[in-house]
């Protein structure tokens, strides 16, 4: 039996079998609808002074207007999800965005199925998922023979309102290493809007390390209050960075990568780009900014599905810089 919604007339019936004393049963005989639909029709539609059918048909009329008009898969709705997939945005990312913008109702699953089929007609969406995550070894308690950083300052002493993701300003730097240590990429990210900036160096070296990360920082400095970074050596010019972007600089503790896990996480999304079986040294500005742009401009389920560049930007906008 198809589901029907319920007229004015009907719920006039309703108010009045109610006042004359009938059962939910009694009611839904009467109106030759299932029992189910009578008791979820008084329990939506009832106010403070009971069942009234002018009050339930207003509430009705209302849900229905405010509610967006679903839209079915169609062809030119799976045209828009190929080209978002093939900019490397999840199912779940497309879906949640298509939602939000009310372009479309479409769940991740049934993207995920659309990317079946595509494969099954020699299609290549299914390239632009998303590989899975390494294995982590587990880490066994070992002294750090990397040497210590001098000057450094620990992230125990790093303001409790980093950790709460409250302000545009707390960046998470790293750097990734090409096959063989051949070429590098040095990664920052902002920790509340997920904002990312990426450059190619050619190797390590502190000094270089740091003018480049001043260099990729300084357009952004009324927006830069921490850096937090792990003990690498190449990190070891910090006052130098601090001093320039009149920032705060603070080290996670060793082997402890879950204090910097967005920018764990990051690197593993550029890692899809960049995989560790080759070289960074052939890399291009423009590969690296092409690859900067898809993850700053595509949304995030933790930020509503806005995009990184959305929230930064208009943090920077309201600073009037």
């Amino acid at each position: 039996m198809s589901y029907k919604h319920l007229t004015y007339e009907q719920r006039v019936q309703i108010h009045t079998y109610l006042k004359a004393g009938y059962t939910i049963k009694q009611i839904a005989s009467q109106l030759g609808v299932h029992r189910t639909t009578i008791s979820r029709e008084i329990k939506r539609n009832s106010g403070n002074r009971g069942y009234r059918f002018k009050q339930a048909q207003s509430l009705y009329v209302k849900r229905r207007a405010g509610s967006a008009k679903r839209i079915r898969f169609t062809a030119d709705i799976q045209v828009l999800v190929s080209y978002l997939l093939r900019q490397d945005w999840s199912p779940a990312q497309i879906s949640g965005w298509l939602r939000k913008y009310h372009i479309g109702f479409v769940s991740h699953e049934t993207i995920y199925q659309f990317i079946i089929w595509d494969q099954k007609q020699g299609g290549d969406l299914y390239t632009h998922l998303r590989q899975g995550h390494r294995k982590r070894r587990r880490r066994l308690k070992q002294r750090d023979r990397r040497g210590r950083i001098p000057n450094r300052i620990s992230i125990d002493e790093r303001p409790s309102i980093v950790d709460t993701k409250e302000r545009i300003g707390d960046w998470e730097i790293d750097t990734i290493i090409g096959k063989n240590h051949q070429g590098v990429l040095l990664t920052a990210v902002e920790r509340k809007s997920k904002f990312t900036i990426i450059r190619a160096l050619p190797n390590r070296e502190a000094k270089l390390v740091a003018q480049t990360l001043i260099a990729m920082l300084t357009p952004y400095k009324s927006l830069v209050w921490t850096i937090t970074s792990d003990n690498g050596k190449e990190f070891s010019q910090h006052e130098k960075i601090a001093k320039e972007l009149k920032a705060k600089f603070y080290f996670a503790h060793p082997y402890c990568s879950w204090e910097r896990g967005l920018n764990e996480n990051t690197n593993g999304l550029i890692r899809q780009y960049f995989p560790k079986k080759i070289s960074l040294l052939d890399v291009t500005d423009e590969q690296v900014e092409n690859v900067q742009y898809k993850l700053n401009h595509r949304p995030r389920k933790l930020l509503d599905f806005e995009t990184p560049y959305q929230i930064f930007f208009n943090s920077l906008c309201a600073l009037g810089t």
